[in-house]
């Protein structure tokens, strides 16, 4: 046995039929596509919190606002004004006048760069949450 069998033909080769199957699901893996596959009900609203270091130790480390884009039951998108760590665990609270959700710890799983001083930022939370009626009558949502 070859140990390029795997590359140059074998029995798992990649073939021109699979690197064209391949090549068609990357083109498929669009914002909207991974959009219509995420697996909570997202509810768009606006609304502020205040996000710190989930280490006890860390906490009054720094301190920072953002503005929510949008929340599920497993997590949420926040726009914040300098970019947050992908991996860290955070305490988010949210401003309960306007989202009555309690303090939430979560992880940040991505965070790109929207504009200067605008960095989007997504986060997983490491428990579901039930999702509130907006608490705020002039609040804006939308449900996806």
């Amino acid at each position: 046995m070859n140990l390029f069998d795997d590359v140059l033909g074998g029995p798992g080769a990649l073939n021109d039929e699979n690197a064209f199957s391949m090549l068609r699901e990357l083109e498929r893996n669009t914002p909207d596509e991974i959009r219509s596959q995420r697996s909570h009900f997202r509810l768009e609203i606006k609304a502020r919190v205040t996000l710190m270091p989930g280490n006890a130790s860390d906490l009054l480390k720094f301190k920072m606002q953002g503005t929510t884009g949008d929340v599920s039951c497993g997590g949420c998108r926040i726009l914040f004004p300098l970019p947050v760590g992908v991996g860290d665990v955070y305490r988010l609270e949210f401003d309960r006048r306007q989202l009555d959700i309690p303090l939430t710890f979560a992880r940040c799983v991505r965070c790109s760069l929207l504009r200067e001083s605008a960095y989007e930022a997504g986060f997983q939370f490491f428990a579901p949450i039930s999702l509130p009626q907006p608490a705020e009558a002039g609040a804006a949502t939308v449900r996806h």
